[in-house]
Protein backbone atom coordinates (compact mmCIF):
# COMPACT_ATOMS: atom_id res chain seq x y z
CA UNK A 1 0.00 0.00 0.00
CA UNK A 2 1.10 3.61 -0.42
CA UNK A 3 0.79 6.18 2.29
CA UNK A 4 -1.98 7.91 0.35
CA UNK A 5 -4.17 4.85 -0.25
CA UNK A 6 -6.45 3.37 2.40
CA UNK A 7 -5.64 -0.20 3.41
CA UNK A 8 -8.69 -2.43 3.19
CA UNK A 9 -9.58 -5.40 5.41
CA UNK A 10 -6.29 -6.08 7.17
CA UNK A 11 -6.54 -9.61 8.66
CA UNK A 12 -7.46 -9.81 12.32
CA UNK A 13 -4.41 -9.55 14.57
CA UNK A 14 -3.28 -12.81 16.15
CA UNK A 15 -2.73 -12.09 19.83
CA UNK A 16 -3.42 -14.67 22.54
CA UNK A 17 -7.14 -14.65 23.37
CA UNK A 18 -7.44 -14.48 27.15
CA UNK A 19 -10.89 -14.80 28.71
CA UNK A 20 -11.19 -12.87 31.92
CA UNK A 21 -11.72 -14.80 35.14
CA UNK A 22 -15.48 -15.16 35.83
CA UNK A 23 -15.27 -13.85 39.40
CA UNK A 24 -12.11 -11.70 39.25
CA UNK A 25 -10.56 -9.08 37.01
CA UNK A 26 -8.41 -9.87 34.03
CA UNK A 27 -6.11 -12.72 33.12
CA UNK A 28 -6.67 -15.71 35.46
CA UNK A 29 -2.92 -16.41 35.34
CA UNK A 30 -2.24 -13.05 36.98
CA UNK A 31 -4.46 -13.62 40.01
CA UNK A 32 -2.33 -13.39 43.15
CA UNK A 33 -2.49 -13.21 46.91
CA UNK A 34 -2.32 -9.83 48.62
CA UNK A 35 1.27 -8.51 48.44
CA UNK A 36 3.12 -8.58 51.76
CA UNK A 37 3.36 -4.77 52.03
CA UNK A 38 -0.34 -4.35 51.35
CA UNK A 39 -1.25 -7.16 53.75
CA UNK A 40 0.48 -5.29 56.54
CA UNK A 41 -1.59 -2.18 55.78
CA UNK A 42 -4.81 -4.20 55.65
CA UNK A 43 -4.11 -5.91 58.96
CA UNK A 44 -3.29 -2.61 60.63
CA UNK A 45 -6.31 -0.71 59.34
CA UNK A 46 -9.06 -3.26 58.74
CA UNK A 47 -7.97 -6.64 60.05
CA UNK A 48 -7.88 -9.79 57.95
CA UNK A 49 -11.13 -11.63 57.27
CA UNK A 50 -10.34 -14.43 54.83
CA UNK A 51 -13.36 -14.92 52.59
CA UNK A 52 -14.66 -18.35 51.61
CA UNK A 53 -13.97 -19.73 48.18
CA UNK A 54 -16.35 -18.82 45.39
CA UNK A 55 -19.69 -20.48 45.95
CA UNK A 56 -20.83 -23.29 43.72
CA UNK A 57 -22.56 -21.73 40.74
CA UNK A 58 -25.57 -22.91 38.83
CA UNK A 59 -26.28 -21.23 35.51
CA UNK A 60 -30.04 -20.98 34.90
CA UNK A 61 -31.21 -23.07 31.95
CA UNK A 62 -31.52 -21.25 28.64
CA UNK A 63 -35.03 -19.98 27.92
CA UNK A 64 -34.59 -20.11 24.13
CA UNK A 65 -36.63 -22.62 22.21
CA UNK A 66 -35.27 -24.65 19.29
CA UNK A 67 -36.94 -22.45 16.67
CA UNK A 68 -35.10 -19.34 17.90
CA UNK A 69 -31.80 -21.17 18.32
CA UNK A 70 -32.02 -22.56 14.79
CA UNK A 71 -32.75 -19.10 13.39
CA UNK A 72 -29.73 -17.63 15.20
CA UNK A 73 -27.54 -20.45 13.91
CA UNK A 74 -28.72 -19.75 10.39
CA UNK A 75 -27.79 -16.07 10.82
CA UNK A 76 -24.22 -16.45 12.15
CA UNK A 77 -23.27 -20.12 11.76
CA UNK A 78 -24.10 -22.97 14.14
CA UNK A 79 -20.68 -22.92 15.83
CA UNK A 80 -21.13 -19.27 16.77
CA UNK A 81 -24.30 -19.72 18.84
CA UNK A 82 -23.11 -20.90 22.24
CA UNK A 83 -25.43 -22.30 24.87
CA UNK A 84 -22.99 -23.98 27.26
CA UNK A 85 -22.93 -22.91 30.89
CA UNK A 86 -19.25 -21.91 30.97
CA UNK A 87 -19.55 -19.45 28.07
CA UNK A 88 -22.81 -18.00 29.36
CA UNK A 89 -21.23 -17.48 32.78
CA UNK A 90 -18.33 -15.57 31.21
CA UNK A 91 -20.83 -13.20 29.58
CA UNK A 92 -22.75 -12.49 32.80
CA UNK A 93 -22.50 -8.85 33.96
CA UNK A 94 -19.27 -6.83 34.02
CA UNK A 95 -16.40 -6.27 36.43
CA UNK A 96 -17.58 -3.81 39.08
CA UNK A 97 -17.11 -4.88 42.69
CA UNK A 98 -20.87 -5.59 43.02
CA UNK A 99 -20.70 -7.70 39.84
CA UNK A 100 -17.82 -9.76 41.24
CA UNK A 101 -19.40 -10.10 44.68
CA UNK A 102 -22.56 -11.50 43.08
CA UNK A 103 -20.49 -13.94 41.01
CA UNK A 104 -18.59 -15.00 44.12
CA UNK A 105 -21.89 -15.61 45.91
CA UNK A 106 -23.03 -17.87 43.07
CA UNK A 107 -25.65 -15.43 41.73
CA UNK A 108 -25.85 -15.91 37.96
CA UNK A 109 -29.45 -14.77 37.57
CA UNK A 110 -28.39 -12.33 34.84
CA UNK A 111 -26.76 -14.99 32.65
CA UNK A 112 -27.71 -14.69 28.96
CA UNK A 113 -29.70 -17.48 27.36
CA UNK A 114 -27.23 -17.66 24.46
CA UNK A 115 -23.97 -16.08 23.38
CA UNK A 116 -24.12 -15.16 19.69
CA UNK A 117 -20.97 -14.16 17.79
CA UNK A 118 -21.55 -12.34 14.47
CA UNK A 119 -18.71 -11.89 11.98
CA UNK A 120 -19.65 -8.56 10.40
CA UNK A 121 -22.19 -5.76 10.14
CA UNK A 122 -24.60 -7.82 8.06
CA UNK A 123 -24.70 -10.62 10.60
CA UNK A 124 -25.27 -8.11 13.42
CA UNK A 125 -28.21 -6.71 11.46
CA UNK A 126 -29.57 -10.21 10.94
CA UNK A 127 -29.43 -10.96 14.66
CA UNK A 128 -31.23 -7.70 15.46
CA UNK A 129 -33.96 -8.59 12.96
CA UNK A 130 -34.45 -11.93 14.70
CA UNK A 131 -34.49 -10.19 18.07
CA UNK A 132 -37.33 -7.98 16.91
CA UNK A 133 -39.20 -10.92 15.38
CA UNK A 134 -38.95 -13.08 18.52
CA UNK A 135 -38.79 -10.22 21.07
CA UNK A 136 -35.35 -11.09 22.45
CA UNK A 137 -33.35 -8.68 24.58
CA UNK A 138 -29.89 -8.09 23.05
CA UNK A 139 -26.86 -7.02 25.09
CA UNK A 140 -23.86 -5.96 22.95
CA UNK A 141 -20.70 -7.39 24.55
CA UNK A 142 -17.14 -6.21 23.89
CA UNK A 143 -14.54 -6.79 26.59
CA UNK A 144 -16.91 -7.23 29.52
CA UNK A 145 -15.21 -4.48 31.53
CA UNK A 146 -18.32 -2.46 32.44
CA UNK A 147 -18.29 -1.19 36.03
CA UNK A 148 -21.76 0.43 36.10
CA UNK A 149 -24.15 -2.43 35.41
CA UNK A 150 -24.09 -1.82 31.66
CA UNK A 151 -24.29 -5.55 30.86
CA UNK A 152 -27.18 -6.38 33.21
CA UNK A 153 -30.18 -5.77 30.96
CA UNK A 154 -33.77 -6.11 32.08
CA UNK A 155 -35.19 -9.49 31.05
CA UNK A 156 -38.81 -9.22 32.20
CA UNK A 157 -41.23 -9.24 29.27
CA UNK A 158 -38.74 -10.75 26.80
CA UNK A 159 -38.68 -14.24 25.33
CA UNK A 160 -34.99 -14.49 26.16
CA UNK A 161 -31.74 -12.56 26.46
CA UNK A 162 -28.88 -12.81 23.97
CA UNK A 163 -25.30 -11.67 24.57
CA UNK A 164 -24.19 -10.26 21.21
CA UNK A 165 -20.49 -11.01 21.53
CA UNK A 166 -18.43 -9.01 19.02
CA UNK A 167 -15.26 -11.02 19.58
CA UNK A 168 -15.04 -12.12 15.91
CA UNK A 169 -15.10 -8.54 14.57
CA UNK A 170 -11.40 -7.74 14.90
CA UNK A 171 -10.17 -6.24 11.64
CA UNK A 172 -8.40 -3.04 10.76
CA UNK A 173 -10.60 -2.11 7.80
CA UNK A 174 -8.84 0.96 6.42
CA UNK A 175 -5.93 3.30 7.02
CA UNK A 176 -5.67 6.77 5.51
CA UNK A 177 -2.11 7.99 6.10
CA UNK A 178 -2.84 11.30 4.44
CA UNK A 179 -5.83 12.20 6.60
CA UNK A 180 -4.42 10.25 9.59
CA UNK A 181 -7.52 8.14 10.21
CA UNK A 182 -8.12 4.43 10.66
CA UNK A 183 -11.30 2.35 10.58
CA UNK A 184 -11.50 -0.43 13.16
CA UNK A 185 -14.01 -3.14 13.96
CA UNK A 186 -15.57 -3.01 17.43
CA UNK A 187 -14.31 -6.32 18.84
CA UNK A 188 -10.64 -5.32 18.81
CA UNK A 189 -9.21 -5.18 22.31
CA UNK A 190 -6.95 -2.25 23.14
CA UNK A 191 -3.66 -4.15 22.66
CA UNK A 192 -4.93 -5.73 19.43
CA UNK A 193 -5.90 -2.38 17.96
CA UNK A 194 -2.55 -0.84 18.88
CA UNK A 195 -0.65 -3.81 17.41
CA UNK A 196 -2.43 -3.43 14.06
CA UNK A 197 -1.85 0.33 14.04
CA UNK A 198 1.78 -0.04 15.13
CA UNK A 199 2.43 -2.14 12.02
CA UNK A 200 1.35 0.95 10.06
CA UNK A 201 3.62 3.24 12.13
CA UNK A 202 0.60 4.66 13.96
CA UNK A 203 -0.85 4.86 17.45
CA UNK A 204 -4.32 5.53 18.84
CA UNK A 205 -3.04 6.39 22.31
CA UNK A 206 -6.12 5.38 24.28
CA UNK A 207 -5.08 3.68 27.53
CA UNK A 208 -7.82 3.41 30.14
CA UNK A 209 -7.13 1.15 33.12
CA UNK A 210 -9.24 -1.48 31.31
CA UNK A 211 -6.98 -1.21 28.21
CA UNK A 212 -5.82 -4.84 28.20
CA UNK A 213 -9.37 -6.20 27.90
CA UNK A 214 -11.73 -3.43 26.78
CA UNK A 215 -12.61 -3.01 23.11
CA UNK A 216 -12.88 -0.31 20.47
CA UNK A 217 -16.66 -0.64 20.38
CA UNK A 218 -16.86 -0.37 24.14
CA UNK A 219 -14.63 2.72 24.17
CA UNK A 220 -17.05 4.43 21.79
CA UNK A 221 -20.28 3.20 23.40
CA UNK A 222 -19.23 4.45 26.86
CA UNK A 223 -17.31 7.65 26.03
CA UNK A 224 -14.17 6.16 27.52
CA UNK A 225 -11.29 8.34 28.66
CA UNK A 226 -7.74 6.99 28.84
CA UNK A 227 -4.82 7.75 31.13
CA UNK A 228 -3.15 9.71 28.32
CA UNK A 229 -6.21 11.87 27.69
CA UNK A 230 -4.29 15.10 28.33
CA UNK A 231 -2.25 14.47 25.19
CA UNK A 232 -4.39 12.21 22.99
CA UNK A 233 -7.89 13.24 24.08
CA UNK A 234 -10.97 11.34 25.21
CA UNK A 235 -12.06 8.52 22.94
CA UNK A 236 -15.18 10.35 21.77
CA UNK A 237 -12.92 13.22 20.66
CA UNK A 238 -10.92 10.74 18.55
CA UNK A 239 -13.95 9.36 16.70
CA UNK A 240 -14.61 10.87 13.26
CA UNK A 241 -16.98 8.25 11.85
CA UNK A 242 -19.32 5.42 12.88
CA UNK A 243 -21.25 2.62 11.25
CA UNK A 244 -24.13 1.37 13.36
CA UNK A 245 -26.69 -1.42 13.04
CA UNK A 246 -30.09 -0.63 14.54
CA UNK A 247 -33.41 -2.52 14.48
CA UNK A 248 -34.60 0.13 12.00
CA UNK A 249 -31.63 -0.10 9.66
CA UNK A 250 -28.08 1.17 9.17
CA UNK A 251 -26.53 4.49 10.18
CA UNK A 252 -23.30 5.78 8.58
CA UNK A 253 -22.13 8.92 10.32
CA UNK A 254 -19.15 11.21 9.75
CA UNK A 255 -18.38 12.34 6.21
CA UNK A 256 -15.98 15.21 6.95
CA UNK A 257 -13.64 16.46 9.71
CA UNK A 258 -16.25 19.08 10.65
CA UNK A 259 -19.74 19.87 9.52
CA UNK A 260 -22.62 22.30 10.07
CA UNK A 261 -25.19 19.88 8.62
CA UNK A 262 -27.41 20.00 11.68
CA UNK A 263 -26.69 18.44 15.06
CA UNK A 264 -23.87 15.89 15.06
CA UNK A 265 -25.69 12.55 15.11
CA UNK A 266 -22.49 10.73 16.04
CA UNK A 267 -23.00 12.13 19.52
CA UNK A 268 -26.25 10.17 19.85
CA UNK A 269 -24.34 6.91 19.46
CA UNK A 270 -21.17 7.82 21.37
CA UNK A 271 -22.09 7.01 24.94
CA UNK A 272 -25.31 5.20 23.96
CA UNK A 273 -24.17 1.96 25.69
CA UNK A 274 -25.79 -0.34 23.15
CA UNK A 275 -29.26 1.03 23.84
CA UNK A 276 -29.70 2.77 20.45
CA UNK A 277 -27.70 0.53 18.13
CA UNK A 278 -24.70 -1.75 17.76
CA UNK A 279 -21.51 -0.02 16.63
CA UNK A 280 -19.93 -2.14 13.89
CA UNK A 281 -17.18 0.18 12.60
CA UNK A 282 -15.32 3.06 14.24
CA UNK A 283 -13.18 5.53 12.29
CA UNK A 284 -10.70 7.30 14.54
CA UNK A 285 -8.02 9.96 14.37
CA UNK A 286 -4.54 8.41 14.75
CA UNK A 287 -1.02 9.76 15.21
CA UNK A 288 2.51 8.70 14.35
CA UNK A 289 4.14 6.30 16.80
CA UNK A 290 6.01 8.35 19.43
CA UNK A 291 9.77 7.99 19.20
CA UNK A 292 10.25 8.87 22.86
CA UNK A 293 8.29 8.45 26.10
CA UNK A 294 9.31 10.08 29.36
CA UNK A 295 7.37 9.89 32.63
CA UNK A 296 8.43 11.76 35.75
CA UNK A 297 7.21 12.62 39.23
CA UNK A 298 6.53 15.98 40.84
CA UNK A 299 5.78 16.66 44.50
CA UNK A 300 3.26 19.20 45.81
CA UNK A 301 2.58 20.44 49.35
CA UNK A 302 -1.16 19.89 48.95
CA UNK A 303 -3.86 18.62 46.61
CA UNK A 304 -5.04 22.22 46.19
CA UNK A 305 -1.59 23.36 45.05
CA UNK A 306 -1.22 20.48 42.60
CA UNK A 307 -4.70 21.02 41.14
CA UNK A 308 -3.96 24.71 40.64
CA UNK A 309 -0.80 23.75 38.72
CA UNK A 310 -2.80 21.39 36.49
CA UNK A 311 -5.29 24.16 35.76
CA UNK A 312 -2.45 26.53 34.89
CA UNK A 313 -0.98 24.06 32.40
CA UNK A 314 -4.35 23.38 30.79
CA UNK A 315 -5.24 27.02 30.41
CA UNK A 316 -1.78 27.87 29.07
CA UNK A 317 -2.04 25.22 26.35
CA UNK A 318 0.88 23.27 27.86
CA UNK A 319 -0.73 19.94 28.72
CA UNK A 320 1.69 17.00 28.58
CA UNK A 321 0.57 13.59 27.34
CA UNK A 322 -0.11 12.25 30.85
CA UNK A 323 -1.06 14.39 33.84
CA UNK A 324 -2.19 12.74 37.08
CA UNK A 325 -2.33 14.07 40.65
CA UNK A 326 -2.90 11.90 43.74
CA UNK A 327 -4.30 13.53 46.86
CA UNK A 328 -2.53 13.29 50.23
CA UNK A 329 -4.30 10.03 51.15
CA UNK A 330 -3.58 8.24 47.87
CA UNK A 331 0.02 9.46 47.91
CA UNK A 332 0.58 8.26 51.48
CA UNK A 333 -0.28 4.63 50.72
CA UNK A 334 1.29 4.59 47.25
CA UNK A 335 -1.91 3.69 45.38
CA UNK A 336 -0.41 5.21 42.25
CA UNK A 337 2.00 2.25 42.50
CA UNK A 338 -0.05 -0.93 43.08
CA UNK A 339 3.15 -2.96 43.45
CA UNK A 340 4.16 -0.82 46.43
CA UNK A 341 0.86 -0.20 48.23
CA UNK A 342 1.38 -0.09 51.96
CA UNK A 343 5.07 0.73 51.66
CA UNK A 344 6.10 4.03 53.18
CA UNK A 345 4.73 6.75 50.94
CA UNK A 346 5.76 10.33 50.44
CA UNK A 347 4.19 13.29 52.18
CA UNK A 348 2.23 15.86 50.24
CA UNK A 349 0.88 14.88 46.82
CA UNK A 350 2.42 13.01 43.91
CA UNK A 351 1.91 14.24 40.36
CA UNK A 352 2.86 12.06 37.39
CA UNK A 353 3.76 13.93 34.20
CA UNK A 354 4.37 12.09 30.93
CA UNK A 355 5.60 13.34 27.55
CA UNK A 356 5.42 11.36 24.27
CA UNK A 357 6.47 12.29 20.74
CA UNK A 358 9.51 13.18 18.67
CA UNK A 359 12.60 13.77 20.85
CA UNK A 360 12.98 17.47 20.08
CA UNK A 361 9.30 18.14 20.75
CA UNK A 362 9.39 16.12 23.97
CA UNK A 363 12.43 18.05 25.14
CA UNK A 364 10.84 21.42 24.36
CA UNK A 365 7.49 20.56 25.99
CA UNK A 366 9.22 19.01 29.01
CA UNK A 367 11.27 22.16 29.56
CA UNK A 368 8.24 24.43 29.25
CA UNK A 369 6.11 22.34 31.61
CA UNK A 370 8.93 22.06 34.15
CA UNK A 371 9.37 25.83 34.13
CA UNK A 372 5.69 26.36 34.95
CA UNK A 373 5.58 23.66 37.64
CA UNK A 374 8.78 24.87 39.31
CA UNK A 375 7.50 28.44 39.31
CA UNK A 376 4.32 27.31 41.06
CA UNK A 377 6.18 25.50 43.84
CA UNK A 378 6.41 21.97 42.46
CA UNK A 379 9.35 19.78 43.39
CA UNK A 380 10.86 17.58 40.64
CA UNK A 381 11.22 13.97 41.83
CA UNK A 382 12.95 12.54 38.77
CA UNK A 383 11.84 9.77 36.44
CA UNK A 384 11.60 6.87 38.90
CA UNK A 385 8.07 7.69 40.20
CA UNK A 386 6.85 8.14 36.65
CA UNK A 387 8.40 4.89 35.44
CA UNK A 388 6.94 3.01 38.41
CA UNK A 389 3.46 4.39 37.70
CA UNK A 390 3.72 3.50 33.99
CA UNK A 391 4.89 -0.02 34.81
CA UNK A 392 1.86 -0.73 37.04
CA UNK A 393 -0.75 1.45 35.36
CA UNK A 394 -3.10 -1.46 34.57
CA UNK A 395 -2.58 -3.48 37.78
CA UNK A 396 -4.93 -1.85 40.31
CA UNK A 397 -7.94 -4.12 39.53
CA UNK A 398 -5.85 -7.19 40.41
CA UNK A 399 -5.06 -5.60 43.78
CA UNK A 400 -8.80 -4.96 44.27
CA UNK A 401 -9.49 -8.69 43.87
CA UNK A 402 -6.84 -9.75 46.37
CA UNK A 403 -8.26 -7.30 48.91
CA UNK A 404 -11.76 -8.69 48.38
CA UNK A 405 -10.26 -12.10 49.19
CA UNK A 406 -9.40 -10.92 52.72
CA UNK A 407 -12.69 -9.18 53.41
CA UNK A 408 -11.85 -5.61 52.38
CA UNK A 409 -14.41 -3.80 50.23
CA UNK A 410 -12.66 -1.88 47.45
CA UNK A 411 -14.47 0.08 44.76
CA UNK A 412 -14.17 3.27 42.73
CA UNK A 413 -16.37 6.07 41.46
CA UNK A 414 -15.69 9.17 39.41
CA UNK A 415 -17.18 12.50 38.46
CA UNK A 416 -16.14 15.82 36.90
CA UNK A 417 -16.83 19.49 37.40
CA UNK A 418 -15.55 22.99 36.63
CA UNK A 419 -12.38 24.22 38.31
CA UNK A 420 -14.19 26.69 40.55
CA UNK A 421 -16.28 23.86 42.02
CA UNK A 422 -13.54 21.26 42.51
CA UNK A 423 -12.79 21.96 46.21
CA UNK A 424 -16.45 21.82 47.25
CA UNK A 425 -17.13 18.68 45.20
CA UNK A 426 -14.06 16.93 46.59
CA UNK A 427 -15.08 17.70 50.17
CA UNK A 428 -18.72 16.77 49.63
CA UNK A 429 -18.06 13.38 48.05
CA UNK A 430 -15.37 12.47 50.58
CA UNK A 431 -17.65 13.40 53.46
CA UNK A 432 -20.57 11.47 51.98
CA UNK A 433 -18.49 8.32 51.62
CA UNK A 434 -16.92 8.55 55.08
CA UNK A 435 -20.23 9.30 56.79
CA UNK A 436 -22.11 6.55 54.95
CA UNK A 437 -19.51 3.92 55.77
CA UNK A 438 -19.22 5.11 59.38
CA UNK A 439 -22.99 4.84 59.80
CA UNK A 440 -22.67 1.14 59.05
CA UNK A 441 -20.55 0.81 62.18
CA UNK A 442 -18.01 -1.66 60.80
CA UNK A 443 -14.71 0.04 61.39
CA UNK A 444 -12.54 2.54 59.54
CA UNK A 445 -12.46 3.32 55.87
CA UNK A 446 -10.02 4.90 53.44
CA UNK A 447 -11.20 7.37 50.81
CA UNK A 448 -8.55 8.25 48.24
CA UNK A 449 -8.75 10.52 45.20
CA UNK A 450 -6.83 11.54 42.11
CA UNK A 451 -7.24 13.82 39.11
CA UNK A 452 -6.30 12.19 35.82
CA UNK A 453 -8.35 13.98 33.14
CA UNK A 454 -7.82 17.71 32.77
CA UNK A 455 -9.44 20.39 30.61
CA UNK A 456 -9.17 24.16 30.35
CA UNK A 457 -12.45 24.53 32.22
CA UNK A 458 -12.31 21.68 34.74
CA UNK A 459 -11.25 18.15 35.59
CA UNK A 460 -12.38 14.75 36.80
CA UNK A 461 -12.18 13.45 40.36
CA UNK A 462 -11.63 9.70 40.72
CA UNK A 463 -12.28 8.23 44.17
CA UNK A 464 -11.14 4.87 45.52
CA UNK A 465 -12.80 3.50 48.65
CA UNK A 466 -11.52 0.76 50.95
CA UNK A 467 -13.44 -0.41 54.00
CA UNK A 468 -14.03 -3.48 56.11
CA UNK A 469 -16.80 -5.37 54.40
CA UNK A 470 -16.65 -9.13 54.72
CA UNK A 471 -20.00 -10.78 54.05
CA UNK A 472 -21.72 -7.37 53.99
CA UNK A 473 -19.48 -5.76 51.35
CA UNK A 474 -22.24 -5.49 48.76
CA UNK A 475 -24.69 -3.83 51.14
CA UNK A 476 -22.06 -1.45 52.50
CA UNK A 477 -21.07 -0.32 49.03
CA UNK A 478 -24.65 0.26 47.93
CA UNK A 479 -25.20 2.59 50.89
CA UNK A 480 -21.93 4.45 50.23
CA UNK A 481 -22.43 4.71 46.46
CA UNK A 482 -25.94 6.13 46.92
CA UNK A 483 -24.67 8.74 49.36
CA UNK A 484 -21.81 9.74 47.05
CA UNK A 485 -24.09 9.91 44.00
CA UNK A 486 -26.53 12.12 45.89
CA UNK A 487 -23.64 14.41 46.84
CA UNK A 488 -22.45 14.58 43.23
CA UNK A 489 -25.93 15.50 42.02
CA UNK A 490 -26.39 18.09 44.77
CA UNK A 491 -23.07 19.71 43.78
CA UNK A 492 -24.18 20.05 40.16
CA UNK A 493 -21.40 17.75 38.89
CA UNK A 494 -21.78 14.94 36.37
CA UNK A 495 -22.76 11.53 37.64
CA UNK A 496 -20.04 9.98 35.47
CA UNK A 497 -17.03 11.33 33.58
CA UNK A 498 -16.01 8.11 31.83
CA UNK A 499 -17.50 5.02 33.51
CA UNK A 500 -20.86 5.49 31.71
CA UNK A 501 -24.42 5.31 33.02
CA UNK A 502 -25.38 1.63 32.83
CA UNK A 503 -28.02 0.70 35.38
CA UNK A 504 -26.07 1.94 38.41
CA UNK A 505 -26.11 5.65 37.48
CA UNK A 506 -29.45 5.74 35.70
CA UNK A 507 -31.42 6.93 38.78
CA UNK A 508 -29.32 10.13 38.87
CA UNK A 509 -29.37 10.89 35.14
CA UNK A 510 -32.70 12.83 35.20
CA UNK A 511 -31.23 15.27 37.74
CA UNK A 512 -28.39 15.99 35.31
CA UNK A 513 -30.28 16.31 32.01
CA UNK A 514 -33.77 17.28 33.18
CA UNK A 515 -37.15 15.84 32.29
CA UNK A 516 -37.00 17.26 28.78
CA UNK A 517 -33.60 15.66 28.24
CA UNK A 518 -35.00 12.33 29.41
CA UNK A 519 -37.81 12.78 26.87
CA UNK A 520 -35.26 13.32 24.10
CA UNK A 521 -33.44 10.07 24.99
CA UNK A 522 -36.73 8.18 25.04
CA UNK A 523 -37.67 9.61 21.66
CA UNK A 524 -34.36 8.52 20.13
CA UNK A 525 -34.80 5.07 21.65
CA UNK A 526 -38.32 4.82 20.23
CA UNK A 527 -37.16 5.85 16.75
CA UNK A 528 -34.13 3.55 16.51
CA UNK A 529 -35.37 0.65 18.62
CA UNK A 530 -39.19 0.81 18.66
CA UNK A 531 -39.69 -2.62 20.25
CA UNK A 532 -37.03 -1.97 22.91
CA UNK A 533 -34.84 -5.02 22.33
CA UNK A 534 -31.46 -3.27 22.68
CA UNK A 535 -29.97 -3.45 26.18
CA UNK A 536 -33.30 -2.77 27.94
CA UNK A 537 -33.07 -1.01 31.28
CA UNK A 538 -29.62 0.46 30.53
CA UNK A 539 -29.00 4.21 30.13
CA UNK A 540 -32.54 5.45 29.34
CA UNK A 541 -34.51 6.39 32.49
Amino acid sequence: MTHDTPAIATPAVELPAVEMHPSRWGDPARAADLPASARGLVEAVFGIDEQPAVAAVVVPPSALGPTVVDALREAVGAEHVLLDDATRRLRTRGKSTPDLLRQRAGDLSDAPDAVVRPADHEQVAAVLALAVEHHLAVVPFGGGTSVTGGLAARREGYAGLVSLDLVRMKRLLAVDHTSMTATLEPGLRGPEAEALLSAEGLVLGHYPQSFEHATIGGFAATRSSGQSSAGYGRFDALVVGLRVATPRGELRLGSAPASAAGPDLRQLLLGSEGAFGVITEVTVRVRRLPAEKVYEGWGWPSFTDGAAAMRTLAQAGLLPTVLRLSDEHETAINLARPDAIGAEGASGCLMVVGHEGEPELVAARRTAVASVLTGLGGMPLGEEPGRAWAHGRFDAPYLRDSMLDVGVLVETLETATFWSRVPALYDAVRAALVDALASEGQGPCLVLCHISHVYETGCSLYFTVAAAGGSRSLERWQVAKTAASDAIAAAGATITHHHAVGTDHRPWLPAEIGDLGVGVLRAVKAELDPTGVLNPGVLVP
